[in-house]
């Protein structure tokens, strides 16, 4: 077993792709959007006859698209790795918000390990820093058991109404369930309210932003979860390690034809009436079985 756990390491810091993850042994998935979008879209919320029916939170989302970087000053930056990374893009309204979801089923219910490297920008419309037009950026899981649908979400809160905030949190409070449509068939709710967020324990942590809004340094960051025990265990980014096995997701009983389920989303949210943009340059999602 140790001589297969050093060639299995030896083949992944052979390939500079995935050398910079440090994955558990099964890789689920691992998305280089130099490749694609590889089944990341838009969050679409549910409706039911007619497309009125969502929720007003959801009818107006952007979907993910491709970008190479390009700024009027700099030029094409590229991706981290590569030309191409995800990038979601908010409305120019304070308060928008873009979310990108990939949708997969689990085959074991274990230790799981998402992996990404990120930046986030305001659009370069002005000549300042702009380092607080951003409000936050995030990452959820939305997971069902034969027993609840629990909802691990994270968002780095980088600034509030104009006043810095630099730190982690997470949401465990459940917001309010809607019927959609008059079959009683489907229901839906808007997990990213604004509301119930909490801090992580020793949350505050600061990105590097560089000077100028059209410099990009990227980010490190890893989630891990206890499938088996409903557990979220830990939350780094960068340098900065979070225990994690105090913090408590959104629990709710399981719903209809959703088992296995193993969705992971990221999204940004805008503090000015400008838009803002998360880039994605690549995800890994791994398991233990």
């Amino acid at each position: 077993m140790e001589q297969m756990q050093e060639h299995s390491r030896a083949i992944l810091n052979a390939d500079p792709s995935l050398s910079r993850f440090d994955p558990l042994p099964r890789i689920i998935y691992h998305d280089d959007f130099n490749r694609g979008l590889r089944g990341w879209v838009e969050l679409i919320g549910n409706y039911e006859d007619s497309l009125d029916s969502m929720l007003p939170q959801y009818a107006d989302m952007r979907p993910p698209m491709l970008s190479s970087g390009t700024h009027w000053d700099t030029g094409t930056h590229g991706a981290m790795q590569g030309t191409y990374s995800m990038k979601l893009a908010t409305r120019a309204r304070a308060g928008d918000i873009s979310v990108s979801i990939k949708r997969v089923t689990w085959r074991h219910r274990g230790p799981v390990r998402l992996e990404a490297y990120f930046t986030f920008k305001p659009e370069a419309s002005a000549l300042q820093l702009s380092v607080d037009d951003v409000r936050a950026v995030g990452v959820l899981f939305d997971l069902q058991d034969e027993e609840y649908r629990w909802m691990p979400h994270w968002r780095y809160l980088n600034a509030l109404e104009g006043e810095p905030v630099r730190s982690w949190q997470f949401k465990r409070e459940r917001e309010p369930f809607h019927d959609i449509g008059g079959r009683a068939e489907t229901v839906s709710h808007f997990h990213l309210a604004p509301t119930g967020w909490e801090n992580v324990p020793d949350s505050g942590q600061i990105l590097c932003y560089n000077e100028v809004a059209t410099k990009f340094n990227w980010y490190y960051l890893r989630m891990d979860l206890d499938l088996a025990g409903r557990q979220i265990t830990h939350l780094q980014c960068n340098d900065r390690v979070h225990d994690l096995t105090d913090v408590g997701p959104m629990m709710i009983p399981a719903m209809p034809n959703l088992d296995c389920m193993l969705n992971v989303a990221f999204w940004v949210e805008t503090d000015v009436d400008k838009r803002a943009f998360l880039y994605v340059d690549s995800v890994l999602l791994s398991g233990e079985w």
